[in-house]
């Protein structure tokens, strides 16, 4: 009971503690959702968008390994690129590993470690992995049977393994299926980008367009801006990637129309008394890797300035026309940029211009810079200094993607959401910087046939904990084929106990969780 009472204490006392309020833009503060899935596609959101694509194991960034039947040997690129090829490994490794770029439903370039392709263009007939972009030369047709596969160039005879380990385009025949050196196992280690440019280049052009339109018109409707309105929430967080600013006709594969919903949108947050939060979540070459950031293959190029250059120009945009909309709350510069990849001085430098060119188009529209994911301090933001008014520090809070967190019981969870996720809050708030937002949150966790009541206990001690977040916060996300990540559901099925405000505020209610902690026997004030 010592611990019970503990952290009942604990509860109490940050209860009575984040009392305070501020005001953003009129609003007590922001009480938001996400429209994640919508304008950028998560396919790990909405699985069915990827039902139709042919050879939907084999979408860009896919990774594979072959293997020769006859040798029973991988095929290899020393040092990852740069060298001939070789079907000499026992086992594979990231030599052995190759990242597809699709051309068509049957055609393929294979990317390797280092970032170079493979290529037929050799008078020898010798694969090398020597090509540093993909043309012809490089573009494979792949015939699949079972786990088997047969490889040939557009131009010359199949590929081979030969009986000294190396890799040649030289078989006239049409080879069988059986063992035979033109006959390769095919080993998909990894399929787990879903995004925009899987899509789009997945189905084609025609087929991409048909899905996209029928998904960005029925996905996200005016009765859901609606739905938010009467349940609490006064601000939508809305993703949405670089290729925006081309519509109705961005570069290829990405297609047109997202720009159209955007505004939409706007029209919708205005009708329902909402405000709206613009988030580049996918930035041009990608900023993470990851398929929420429309990466091709998982490379992480944005960090250079040609792309830097084009994504303050995607900002310029944005601010210039919905600048003056009376629903603009603020402009997200990034979301999500990689520890590993985006050097802090370089992202700094983005924010600083990007922060300037929003104040260009609005004197009062919020600035809001995205803590990078992985290893990282949400001071080091704080401490750059970044901009003068109406900035904020946006910081995604997951139980979830760590291991951890894999192991901890739920009372383990809400303990962490008050004993280590508060402190932290008040910390940031209370260093005279930036705003603090919660931008992402979600009421999902590692906890095994969790009950209903601990999900409802759950939530409302995220709610009640970021709500003391200066600017506010946004839960991830309106609608999830996942239904623990879906707002929607979570109110509808009351597994997240939310009014528009914390219902940890009310002493009875608080005496009675400490009381039946042990049961999660609790009392639901009316």
């Amino acid at each position: 009971m010592g611990g019970l009472l503990g952290f009942s204490l604990v509860l109490l006392s940050w209860v009575l503690f984040s009392s305070c309020h501020c005001s953003v833009d009129g609003l007590s503060k922001v009480k938001g959702v996400n429209l994640g899935g919508w304008l950028v596609v998560e396919g790990w959101i909405k699985p069915s968008l990827f039902d139709g694509i042919p050879n939907g194991d084999m979408l860009d960034g896919t990774q594979v390994q072959l293997r020769s039947v006859v040798l029973n040997k991988y095929i290899s690129v020393a040092n990852g690129g740069g060298s001939n090829v070789t079907v000499d490994r026992d086992v594979a490794s990231t030599w052995e590993t190759f990242r597809l770029w699709r051309v068509s439903e049957n055609e393929f370039q294979l990317r390797c470690l280092g970032g170079q392709f493979l290529s037929s263009d050799s008078e020898d007939g010798l694969i090398l992995a020597t090509a540093k972009e993909p043309l012809s030369s490089e573009t494979f047709y792949i015939e699949r049977n079972d786990g088997r596969v047969h490889i040939k160039p557009l131009n010359g005879g199949y590929v081979q393994a030969t009986n000294d380990h190396l890799l040649i385009s030289t078989y006239q025949f049409q080879p069988g299926w059986d063992n035979n050196l033109a006959t390769f196992e095919l080993v998909i280690v990894a399929n787990n980008l879903h995004g925009d440019y899987q899509l789009a280049n997945g189905y084609g052009y025609e087929k991409a367009k048909m899905v996209l339109e029928e998904h960005r018109r029925s996905f996200i409707t005016a009765g859901d801006f609606d739905f938010l309105s009467q349940h609490g929430i006064n601000t939508v967080r809305i993703p949405v990637g670089w290729w925006i600013t081309q519509d109705p006709y961005p570069p290829s594969p990405f297609i047109g129309g997202s720009l159209a919903a955007l505004d939409q949108a706007f029209s919708w947050a205005k009708y329902y008394g909402l405000k709206c939060i613009i988030d580049l979540h996918a930035a041009p070459g990608s900023q993470n890797g990851m398929e929420h950031s429309a990466s091709r293959d998982g490379s992480v190029d944005w960090p250079s300035p040609e792309y830097i250059t084009q994504t303050l120009e995607v900002i310029d945009f944005m601010s210039t026309r919905y600048g003056g909309h009376p629903s603009l709350l603020g402009i997200e510069l990034l979301n999500e940029p990689s520890a590993a990849t985006v050097p802090l001085d370089v992202l700094v430098s983005y924010y600083m211009r990007g922060y300037q060119i929003v104040r260009n188009h609005s004197s009062t529209a919020y600035v809001i810079f995205c803590q990078r994911i992985g290893n990282a301090d949400p001071m080091e933001l704080f401490q750059a200094a970044v901009g003068i008014s109406n900035v904020v520090v946006d910081l995604h809070y997951y139980n979830l993607f760590d291991p951890n967190f894999a192991s901890m019981t739920s009372t383990q969870n809400i303990d962490f959401i008050y004993k280590m996720r508060a402190p932290q809050l008040q910390y940031l708030k209370s260093s005279n910087g930036p705003l603090v937002f919660v931008g992402e949150w979600v009421n999902e966790w590692d906890v095994q046939n969790a009950s209903q009541s601990e999900y409802q206990m759950f939530g409302r001690a995220q709610l009640d904990v970021y709500e003391n977040a200066s600017f506010g916060w946004s839960y991830w996300t309106l609608k999830n084929d996942r239904m623990h990540w879906d707002f929607e559901w979570n109110i509808q099925n009351k597994y997240l106990l939310f009014s528009g405000s914390s219902l940890l505020k009310t002493p009875g209610f608080l005496l009675l969780l400490a009381l039946g902690w042990g049961t999660y026997t609790i009392i639901i004030p009316r």
